[in-house]
């Protein structure tokens, strides 16, 4: 049976909510052939504009790809370079979406397209509020995003060990039809959420050794996660008056950058998205990442250098325009 391909970001909730919107809407009600999920993350960043995409494509919540027929994302660095963003200004396609304003792809999409989706009978508004919560991490405090036990949050807790095999995949066509709940029951999400929990109190432990408070309000932090599961919440859980975290998660495979801004304090931040895009990552304006492999785990140090003195920099500026 001919299929298409339906790529999302993973493992990620709003990506898998994502495709669950897009599947459907072009499924049923655009008649597309079925759609087979495939999630990829920015390790394959280097090689996506090398991969050739065949005719019933579909991308979500990840890079722009000129072969796409179906595109959609909210973060800042969607787009590879700048001939990449002209090309998608001049295409002008109503299956081309573009906002970097949106707080997660699943609500851009659902803003779109919810009334086709509601006229086919199929209602999502569940699934795009807890995937616009998660992304956009509008939680009420940071005790409720890092021990609440509801579907979504167990769901992303079990992603987040890694080494899920296609349960990403498998997640998306289940929840076109089946009730969040229910999907979040599954033994082997309980599993991993069960042995999440254990990583993360470990997590926490070492965490807290291996981070500092800097004068200028930015959680820095070295700390190796093996055998562990480091929130990127933790910095805001030791230190709630901070704006900003920034450091490296070290483990097996290598090692991760991540920023992030303080979501429970009001201020406009740094573009954490576009400084990690710099320097080989990626992200939206309040959060962003750079991943490295074993290989090139050896420069974290000097990445994440580069990365705070792109952020200080901001701050500086932002300083003296305001006297």
């Amino acid at each position: 049976m001919a299929t298409g391909s339906l790529y999302f970001h993973s493992p990620c909730f709003d990506g898998i909510v994502s495709a669950v919107l897009s599947a459907e809407l072009l499924e049923r009600v655009h008649d597309w052939l079925p759609l087979e999920p495939r999630a990829v993350n920015y390790e394959v960043r280097e090689q996506w504009l090398a991969r050739t995409l065949g005719e019933s494509t579909a991308i979500v919540d990840f890079l722009y790809h000129p072969q796409a027929k179906f595109w959609a994302d909210h973060h800042g660095t969607a787009f590879l370079n700048e001939t990449l963003r002209a090309e998608f200004a001049v295409r002008r396609d109503p299956f081309l979406i573009y906002d970097a304003a949106a707080s997660s792809c699943a609500i851009l999409l659902w803003r779109r397209f919810g009334p086709d989706l509601r006229r086919a009978g199929r209602d999502f508004d569940e699934l795009v509020r807890w995937a616009d919560k998660i992304d956009a991490a509008r939680y009420d405090s940071v005790e409720e995003a890092m021990v609440s036990t509801d579907p979504a949050l167990r769901i992303t807790l079990a992603l987040s060990l890694g080494d899920a095999g296609d349960l990403p995949e498998r997640l998306v066509s289940a929840l076109r039809t089946a009730p969040l709940e229910q999907v979040a029951a599954w033994p082997e999400i309980h599993k991993r959420f069960e042995r999440g929990r254990d990583l993360r109190e470990r997590g926490l432990e070492r965490f807290k050794r291996a981070a500092s408070l800097a004068a200028d309000g930015i959680v820095v932090f070295d700390v190796d996660a093996a055998d562990t599961l480091v929130s990127r919440y933790a910095p805001f859980f030791f230190f709630p008056e901070a704006r900003y975290s920034a450091g490296i998660v070290r483990g097996a495979s290598g090692a991760k950058i991540t920023a992030m801004r303080n979501p429970w304090r009001e201020f406009t931040p740094a573009p954490l998205g576009h400084i990690a895009s710099t320097l080989g990552g990626g992200g939206h304006q309040r959060v962003g990442s750079i991943a490295l492999s074993r290989e090139r785990a050896s420069t974290a140090v000097d990445l994440l250098e580069r990365l705070l003195a792109q952020i200080r920099a901001f701050e500086q500026d932002r300083a003296q325009r305001a006297r």
